[in-house]
C-alpha cells in the first residue's frame, strides 16, 4: 500500500486566492515544512486518488520531476484538472505535449526566439513602449493594466507575427477571456455552460485570425514571425492550425504573465520606496538583479501539472502510481526559505537568484525568457525615463484564478509636463 497523506488545503478555492496574499505565504509555508508532497483530494470523500492530486511545494522537487518528463508527462494535460476535449483542442499547445511531437514543434517555434534573433528587437521594443506611453492619459491617472501593462507585451507579439494594429482590441478580450475564464469580470455566466461557451467563442475566432494570417503567408511570405514558422523554405513548418494554437499559448505566456510582472514590479517598487531608489540611482548596475527579483517575486504563472506515467516512481521517499496527478507550485518554490534568504524581502541585489518564474530547467522551460527580460528591461527604463514619479495607488484588483497571479487593474499617479 503506498502512503497517501492527506491534508485539507485551500488550493482550489479561487475565492482564497483573491485575498490575503501574507496567508497563501503561510499556508504554503506549513506545506514545504511538513507536507511537501502533500496529496489534496478534491471533491465528495472517497472519490480517491483520480481525483486529487499531490501539492509539490518545495523548489528541490519541482527541480527533479521537470528534468524528468519520462516519468511525468505533460501529454495529458497541464491544468489541475482534466480539461474537455475540445478546449484542450484549442489550448492544446506545446506546453502539453510530450516528445517526439514536443520536439518537433519546440524546434519550429525556437526560430523566433533565439538569444540572435532577439538581438535586434530592442529599437522596436523601446519604439513600441514609448508610443504607448504617449498614449497614456494626460490627466497623470491611469490604470496601468489597461493603460501600459497589458498593451505592451501585447503588442510586441503582434509587431513580431505581423498581425495588423486593428486586430488588437478583439485580441485582448479574447486572451482575458480564456486565460481569466474563471473571474466574473470576464465572463459574467460562471456555470461550467457558460465559461466553456465564452472560451469556446474566443478561441474560435483567434483560430480564425491565425488560420487565415497563417494561410496568407503561405501564399505570399513577408518579413515577421508567422511566416518564419509556417512558410520557411528548410525544415518543417507548422500548420495553420499549428499555429493557430501556438498563437493562444504565445498570447497568453507573453501577454498574460509579463504584463503580470510588470504590474506586480510597479506595485512592489511602490511599496519598497527604498528598493526602488537603489534601482534608480544607477539603472544599468541593477536592472539585471531588479528584473530577476521582479519575475521570484510576481511568479506569474502559479502551477503547472505533470502526470505519472508508470507504477513505481519515486520522488524522494514518495512512491507514485501511473496516472498519479502532480501539482508543481512555481509560487512556493519561489519563497523556499531553503533557497531563498529572507524570501519574503523584496531585494533587487539578491544573489543568486534561481528563479523558477519561467518554469524549471527541462524541456518545458519558456522559450520566451529572453523576450521577457528585454521587454522588463526597457518597459521600466523608459517608463522612469518618462515618469520617474509615477507610483502604484491603493489595492490591486486581483484575478480570480489559482493558475495565473494576475491584477487586473493598477491605479496609477504620475505628474504631467
Amino acid at each position: 500500500m503506498i502512503d497517501t497523506e492527506e491534508v485539507s488545503t485551500p488550493l482550489v478555492d479561487l475565492n482564497w486566492w483573491q485575498n490575503n496574499p501574507a496567508e497563501r505565504d503561510e499556508v504554503f509555508a506549513d506545506l514545504r515544512r511538513n507536507h511537501p508532497q502533500v496529496f489534496v483530494p478534491v471533491g465528495a470523500a472517497g472519490t480517491g486518488r483520480a481525483k486529487g492530486f499531490y501539492a509539490l511545494t518545495r523548489h528541490a522537487d519541482i527541480l527533479e520531476v521537470s528534468r524528468r518528463p519520462e516519468d511525468f508527462s505533460s501529454g495529458e494535460g497541464t491544468q489541475i484538472f482534466d480539461q474537455p476535449q475540445k478546449l484542450r483542442e484549442y489550448r492544446g499547445s506545446i506546453i502539453d505535449m510530450d516528445n517526439p511531437e514536443h520536439a518537433r514543434m519546440r524546434k519550429i517555434v525556437s526560430r523566433g526566439f533565439t538569444t540572435r534573433s532577439l538581438e535586434g528587437l530592442r529599437d522596436e521594443v523601446e519604439a513600441t513602449v514609448r508610443e504607448i506611453l504617449d498614449e497614456m492619459p494626460a490627466s497623470g491617472e491611469c490604470d496601468f493594466v489597461s493603460d501600459f501593462a497589458a498593451l505592451l507585451p501585447l503588442r510586441i507579439i503582434d509587431n513580431m507575427l505581423g498581425i495588423p494594429r486593428e486586430h488588437e482590441k478583439f485580441i485582448l478580450e479574447a486572451t482575458n477571456t480564456i486565460l481569466g475564464a474563471s473571474d466574473a469580470e470576464y465572463i459574467e455566466d460562471q456555470t461550467a455552460a457558460g465559461i466553456g461557451k465564452a472560451v469556446t467563442a474566443a478561441s474560435e475566432g483567434l483560430i480564425t485570425l491565425l488560420r487565415t494570417l497563417s494561410e496568407e503567408r503561405i501564399a505570399d511570405p513577408k518579413d515577421d514571425l508567422i511566416t518564419r514558422l509556417v512558410a520557411a523554405t528548410e525544415g518543417d513548418n507548422l500548420t495553420p492550425a499549428e499555429m493557430a494554437k501556438f498563437f493562444i499559448l504565445l498570447v497568453g505566456a507573453g501577454n498574460e504573465t509579463t504584463r503580470n510582472v510588470i504590474t506586480h514590479g510597479l506595485l512592489v517598487l511602490s511599496r519598497n520606496p527604498d528598493q526602488r531608489d537603489t534601482w534608480m540611482s544607477d539603472y544599468e548596475n541593477y536592472a539585471t538583479g531588479a528584473i530577476e527579483e521582479m519575475l521570484r517575486w510576481a511568479s506569474p504563472v502559479v502551477h503547472m501539472r505533470r502526470t505519472v506515467t508508470r507504477d513505481g516512481v519515486r520522488l524522494g521517499d514518495k512512491e507514485f502510481v501511473k496516472g498519479d496527478k502532480v501539482v508543481l507550485w512555481y509560487t512556493s518554490a519561489n519563497r523556499d526559505e531553503e533557497v531563498f534568504e529572507n524570501p519574503y524581502n523584496f531585494d533587487i541585489t539578491r544573489d543568486p537568484n534561481p528563479h523558477l518564474a519561467f518554469g524549471a530547467p527541462g524541456p518545458h522551460f519558456c522559450l520566451g525568457a529572453h523576450l521577457a527580460r528585454l521587454e522588463l528591461d526597457v518597459a521600466f527604463r523608459e517608463l522612469f525615463t518618462r515618469y520617474p514619479d509615477i507610483r502604484a495607488v491603493g489595492e490591486p484588483a486581483v484575478l480570480r484564478s489559482n493558475f495565473l497571479n494576475g491584477i487586473k487593474h493598477l491605479r496609477a499617479t504620475y505628474s504631467v509636463g
